[in-house]
């Protein structure tokens, strides 16, 4: 199985990834993401289909990975480090959700917002945000590895929710103005106490 890009080290591999990454980037500006094979992705990127397979299981492996790639170049260019305790963290977090919206979204087609193309999205900023708060809440032991898990896709998919109809909006909050609602919403999973989470364990 395919090893997470947050887990490579070796520079060959990162560099085929980013070759890989670069491709399907370039061919999403220049046609819908349905219609684009494997096949294309490698002659753009000119590895063959076997170094591909090495690396992602399939088009929409590399699709989140490419999502995620940029997700995180945001938080890194903003020294985002969630520690799993920090609500100023977490509100760095929604903006740079509101920020990769509005850069990713803007720079494809209507049709394509219309089709399979967007769920797809949806999902892949939806599982980087998760990444990146189970790995703070992980480090903060705020509660047992179950109950992490679910409270960080909880979180994840209602961010990446309230950004989407915040962006769907056309006379939208200022992204400032969203954050507060939305830490209203999270902060209390992201939180959770031990003594809290035993009976959801256990029923």
């Amino acid at each position: 199985m395919p090893i997470s890009d947050c887990e490579v080290r070796d520079p060959r591999i990162r560099r085929t990834r980013q070759l890989l990454q670069g491709a399907l980037k370039q061919l999403m500006d220049q046609k819908p993401f349905d219609e684009i094979s494997v096949q294309d992705i490698t002659e753009a990127a000119t590895v063959n289909r076997a170094t591909f397979y090495d690396h992602y299981n399939d088009k929409f492996a590399l699709l989140d990975a490419l999502v995620a790639g940029g997700f995180h170049k945001l938080l890194h260019e903003r020294n985002v480090i969630y520690d799993g305790t920090c609500p100023t963290a977490a509100r760095a977090i929604v903006l740079a959700t509101c920020d990769y919206f509005v850069e990713s979204r803007s720079s494809h087609s209507e049709c394509e917002r219309q089709g399979a193309f967007e769920p797809l999205m949806d999902a892949a900023i939806a599982a980087a945000i998760r990444r990146v708060l189970i790995e703070g809440m992980k480090k903060s032991g705020v509660a047992p590895e179950e109950v992490v898990n679910i409270s960080a896709t909880a979180a994840s998919w209602t961010v990446c929710g309230a950004v989407k109809e915040w962006f769907s909006q056309a006379d939208r909050l200022p992204a400032e103005e969203l954050v507060p609602l939305v830490l209203r919403l999270i902060l209390p999973s992201l939180q959770p106490e031990l003594t809290q989470a035993e009976p959801l364990l256990h029923g």
